[in-house]
């Protein structure tokens, strides 16, 4: 199979998380905008955590020969994204902020950190071979 279609498209689901979800946490919450906002953010997570999750790690050591270290993120998502909606329909806003800001700093930030080491394409694309 061809990961690179894959790989192009969380890329494209991701990206917009990083400035969606720095807006989300930096600006007023509750309000209908915020919401709406929220929805699409949560959503394209969700998607691009399944993406990840038939990528195969090139880096590190794997388990089952595909998973890597890597996938603990994917796997954060999946727990995170689900739980902190729960935790805001019943009210729970204390609850739903901590998951958001664990998901952003560990799903975005941390996450996109390590695809930058050597030996990932993102390393590559930005700093050659």
């Amino acid at each position: 199979m061809e990961y690179k279609y894959l790989m192009y498209s969380h890329l494209i689901t991701v990206i917009p998380c990083i400035f969606m979800g720095a807006y989300l946490l930096a600006l007023r919450k509750g309000t209908p905008f915020h919401k709406l906002l929220g929805k699409i953010y949560m959503s394209l997570m969700m998607i691009t955590a399944i993406i990840t999750l038939f990528m195969p790690a090139y880096v590190g050591p794997q388990l089952l020969n595909h998973f890597g270290y890597i996938h603990l993120f994917s796997f954060l998502t999946i727990y995170s994204v689900p739980t902190a909606i729960f935790a805001v329909k019943k009210g729970q806003i204390k609850k739903h902020k901590l998951k958001m800001i664990f998901l952003y700093f560990g799903a975005i930030v941390i996450a996109g950190g390590f695809t930058l080491t050597p030996g990932r394409f993102l390393h590559t694309f930005f700093f050659g071979s």
